[in-house]
């Protein structure tokens, strides 16, 4: 994944240099996040312990950024971490639709990110069940999911067939310790992009997250 320089780029943190998105809400931080001005442009550190789509880039996810203006259907939004960064990037022209099944969650979801972001909307809901939440948006460019479940890749799938376009994108998190704790990740990594190939979702890549998360895994792929 190459970084455009001007949404994401490099900042120097402490003398060294990190990953940053652009900080579309200037001023602040969501997890404590160091910000810095470059060129007149407020960035924010994107940390990837904090975020495994970071750690994918600095692994060297082949995908391409989201797109100014893309609608990201994010499964799993959590408190927030990595939404903020994808709202960064997909600018004041996106939206983001962060589905939270855990109403705790969503309060601190919606207090840290949500009260501060226009192109942030959350959902909360079950990412089970798809059909629950398809009047909020038309076909979504990209699907994030990052669902710690024994069928995180069947939850994908079923979002996939429900709300991605024709040629949209999926970033899916594969949790293997979610699925089996006996089996070798490895393994469990390639029965879970079988399963994505099977749905006719078209894998391009995929790259584990070690040494920022252990046992995971993120899969980029495209619907046909």
């Amino acid at each position: 994944m190459e970084i455009d320089g001007l949404r994401v780029r490099e900042i120097d943190v402490e003398g060294a240099g990190r990953l940053a998105t652009r900080n579309l809400a200037p001023g602040v931080q969501v997890y404590g996040e160091k910000l810095a001005v470059m060129d007149g442009i407020e960035y924010r550190e994107w940390d990837p312990f904090r975020s495994k789509l970071a750690g994918a880039i600095i692994k060297k996810l082949d995908a391409p950024l989201p797109a100014s203006g893309d609608k990201v259907l994010y499964l799993g939004a959590s408190t927030g971490t990595t939404t903020s960064h994808i709202s960064d990037i997909v600018e004041e022209e996106g939206m983001i639709f962060g589905v939270e099944v855990s109403p705790r969650v969503a309060r601190e979801f919606m207090d840290r990110v949500v009260a501060h972001r226009a192109n942030v909307i959350p959902i909360l809901e079950d990412a089970r069940f798809p059909d629950r939440y398809v009047s909020f948006f038309g076909k979504a460019d990209l699907i994030y999911c990052d669902i710690a479940q024994p069928d995180q890749t069947e939850i994908a799938i079923r979002n996939c067939r429900a709300h991605l376009r024709n040629g949209g994108g999926l970033f899916h998190v594969v949790k293997a310790r979610s699925i089996d704790v006996s089996q070798d990740p490895a393994t469990i990594f390639g029965e879970e992009v079988a399963k994505l190939k099977t749905e006719g979702l078209n894998v391009r890549h995929m790259v584990n997250l070690e040494p920022f998360d252990k046992d995971h895994a993120l899969i980029y792929a495209t619907s046909a």
